[in-house]
């Protein structure tokens, strides 16, 4: 959930998920349109769909026991070499390194003056840092003092291309039309229909977008209505 998401957005929906989900066997045997329910208001609805995939991998093939080595974990959808990492940080305080946008800054500025490294360079310098024990120590506190330390607005790049308002992005479009999932099935042309004149938008822009949307697997398409996929 905090992936690309403020804390303070994920907090109450991570204690809702909890009270719903407690158990990795629960969110592994509930219908995959509750989870994206739940997860109304996070955005990124995708990772959803991962943890839910994560559940039943767990489930089925690791018996209810979570992985916690950086090859097992990484093999599980949406994992990477940072979130297996992190996880194992932060779940089993597993002396390993992880860099994420602020621990990079730090490493940077303290050891190579500004100058941007490789990203072998960096995860190395980073592995050769952690102190023995103190994992989780360590990360919380790379995080909060670059957090801290690096949170002062960049320059804007004259040479960058204008970014598109949130409002006008596929991403903004793609939630809307999942919330009206979330309430109903509906009719795969009404809705194309509807979200083009109420976003003044061409239809076509809507049909690549619903396409998009199935094709990810957060919904589905039956004799003509749109749902969540069950």
């Amino acid at each position: 959930m905090l992936q690309q998401t403020q804390a303070d957005r994920v907090v109450l929906k991570y204690t809702e998920f909890l009270a719903a989900y407690p158990t990795v066997s629960k969110l592994a045997a509930c219908p995959k349109a509750d989870v994206l329910r739940i997860w109304k208001g996070l955005g990124y609805n995708r990772r959803a769909l991962y943890l839910y995939n994560i559940a039943k991998i767990i489930t089925k093939v690791h018996h209810n026991k979570f992985p916690f080595t950086e090859q097992q974990l990484i093999k599980l959808p949406g994992v990477g070499r940072y979130t297996a990492r992190a996880t194992m940080v932060f779940a089993y305080g597993i002396d390993v390194a992880m860099v994420d946008t602020n621990i990079r800054k730090i490493l940077t500025h303290f050891f190579y003056s500004g100058r941007l490294q490789k990203d072998s360079v960096i995860q190395k310098t980073a592995d050769m840092l952690v102190p023995k024990g103190k994992s989780w120590e360590w990360h919380q506190a790379l995080m909060d003092y670059g957090a801290f330390a690096f949170r002062t607005a960049t320059r804007p790049d004259k040479k960058r291309k204008a970014i598109v308002p949130f409002k006008e992005s596929d991403r903004f479009f793609r939630g809307r039309m999942l919330d009206l999932l979330r309430v109903k099935r509906q009719k795969g042309k009404a809705l194309i229909r509807s979200m083009a004149r109420d976003f003044k938008r061409p239809q076509t822009d809507m049909v690549r977008i619903l396409d998009a949307l199935v094709k990810d697997g957060l919904a589905q398409r039956r004799k003509g209505l749109v749902a969540l996929p069950e």
